[in-house]
């Protein structure tokens, strides 16, 4: 493999980690773990931990336990928000190991671009999920998980395999991001309100509602 394809090979692998990882996490360590411990795939050392038993184990587990919980109309959506905290930061540090031993700038570089792409996908899967929940038919959901976990591994492979092809499926589908984010920033809002009320961030949709409520004087009291 020459310098070009070395890099085409290793661009298509960092995008590919951190897109997917955006959509499901625990399917791609899964992939990448497997793959890697059965010399099916090679990956860079920074990413060889990724075949420790240990590791496979855990992320067999959660994506068990995704698995169900993304079929079931709106526990899908309470699973998106709280892996709003996962799956970007997993992104970025995917992305980042897959470029593999290189100077500390394009790693970070590498990172930075990794966990924006994860922040994009994982908006586009949100936002499409919240979507989907507007119709309470349970067949939708299974369809839309099942789909997602063969277009990831699907993707994986791709990336593995044809780096060029994967490459412009990825500009294809950054394009449709651009597109498909607007409308749906709507739902993706009241996502991250809910986030920010979590924490307290965020105030209530109705403070002059709860401000009167407080400050209304009691009335009709019984005389002693």
């Amino acid at each position: 493999m020459n310098g070009y394809e070395a890099l085409i090979a290793t661009l298509a692998l960092s995008m590919g980690t951190a897109w997917a990882s955006g959509i499901n996490l625990y399917a791609v360590m899964l992939v990448l773990g497997i793959g890697s411990a059965t010399d099916n795939i090679q990956l860079p050392a920074e990413l060889a931990v990724l075949e420790n038993p240990l590791v496979i184990g855990a992320a067999g587990l959660m994506y068990a336990i995704e698995f169900f919980a993304d079929k079931v109309p709106g526990v899908d959506s309470a699973w998106d928000t709280l892996h709003t905290f996962v799956r970007i930061p997993a992104g970025a540090m995917l992305a980042a190991g897959a470029v593999g031993d290189v100077t500390p700038a394009l790693e970070i570089a590498a990172g930075i671009l990794g966990g924006s792409i994860a922040a994009t996908s994982h908006a586009a899967k949100a936002g499409t999920r919240l979507m989907i929940n507007t119709s309470p038919e349970p067949v939708t959901n299974w369809s839309a998980s099942i789909g997602e976990d063969v277009l990831v591994i699907a993707g994986l492979w791709t990336a593995l395999n044809h780096p060029i092809l994967f490459l412009i499926l990825f500009v294809i589908f950054i394009g449709l991001a651009i597109w498909l984010l607007p409308k749906l920033w709507t739902l993706l809002k009241g996502m991250l309100r809910r986030i920010g009320q979590f924490f307290g961030a965020a105030k209530s949709d109705h403070p002059a509602i709860e401000q009167a409520s407080a400050t209304q004087p009691e009335t009709n009291k019984p005389d002693k």
